[in-house]
């Protein structure tokens, strides 16, 4: 054995030829690169400045998460509050519409009323006018035979209150005598309150005949009889007979039932209190 064989050798292991020519491979691509960015640079180009990014912590990422949640909600709660007083007001709005369309309804229901009080009062002193200068008239006539005129009056007075409603007209004069009380309601047809036509229109209808609903029409229908030919159940109008503005009901004995107004209601009154324009008869 040589006298050297225990020296251990200096030399550093010799590497692969693979790995020399991977390191030599790389070496070169690095060197390329940095000559072509070399080249490819202007002369009085600045040095690059490295720049140190810092990434947020976990915790101001919480902090800004939480706080967009927040904003979030209080816009939420901001739209919804909007929302709901923009239908608060709207909600006010129809509400007045309504009282305000309503107060009108009432309003011109109520001039419509007056309007035909003021007609029915005119007609009423009309009439009233007209029936003193007739009963003076005829007291200046017949001066001379009181007595002659006084027994015709008292037969004529006699077969009035002699007049019994029978059959149909039985029933129209019931049912409107039982009606006496009642309100006035502009438009009313029952059952406890009504208007001229409509207490009319019900007592016809209470014997079994339909009538139209307004009065100017129900005092176009039967044929016309005389103030001193009335018998029970005979339709009174006031105005022109195809322009009637006012109906009632012939109940016999010089009397009759009608839906007079807001102020009396239904009542039953004399022919002298207010003095009808005509009669027709129907039965």
């Amino acid at each position: 054995m040589s006298h050297t064989a225990h020296i251990p050798s200096h030399r550093k292991p010799r590497r692969s030829g693979s790995k020399m020519a991977f390191r030599a491979s790389v070496a070169t691509g690095v060197f390329s690169t940095l000559a072509v960015a070399g080249a490819a640079a202007p002369a009085n180009a600045e040095p690059v400045t490295e720049t140190t990014l810092e990434m947020p912590t976990l915790g101001s990422l919480d902090a800004d998460l939480a706080s967009a949640v927040s904003a979030s909600a209080e816009a939420s709660q901001q739209e919804a509050l909007a929302q709901s007083l923009e239908a608060q007001e709207d909600a006010a709005l129809k509400k007045a519409a309504a009282d305000a369309k309503k107060a009108k309804a009432e309003a011109d229901r109520k001039a419509e009323a007056e309007k035909a009080e003021k007609a029915r009062a005119e007609a009423q002193e009309r009439a009233s006018r007209t029936a003193s200068r007739t009963a003076l008239s005829a007291t200046k006539s017949s001066s001379g035979s009181s007595s002659a005129v006084g027994g015709s009056s008292s037969s004529s007075s006699s077969n009035s209150n002699s007049q019994v409603a029978t059959g149909s007209a039985a029933a129209i004069v019931a049912f409107a005598k039982a009606q006496v009380g009642d309100a006035y309601v502009m438009g009313g047809t029952g059952p406890n309150s009504w208007d001229c036509s409509g207490l009319v229109q019900a007592a016809y209808r209470a014997a079994g005949i339909d009538l139209p609903r307004i009065s100017g029409d129900q005092s176009s229908r039967g044929t016309s009889v005389s103030l001193s030919s009335l018998q029970p159940g005979d339709i009174l109008y006031w105005g022109s007979r195809s322009g009637s503005y006012h109906v009632a009901i012939y109940v016999g004995g010089g009397k009759y039932v009608g839906a007079q107004n807001p102020s009396t209601g239904v009542v039953e009154r004399s022919l002298d209190w207010d003095t009808p324009s005509g009669a027709v008869r129907i039965l």
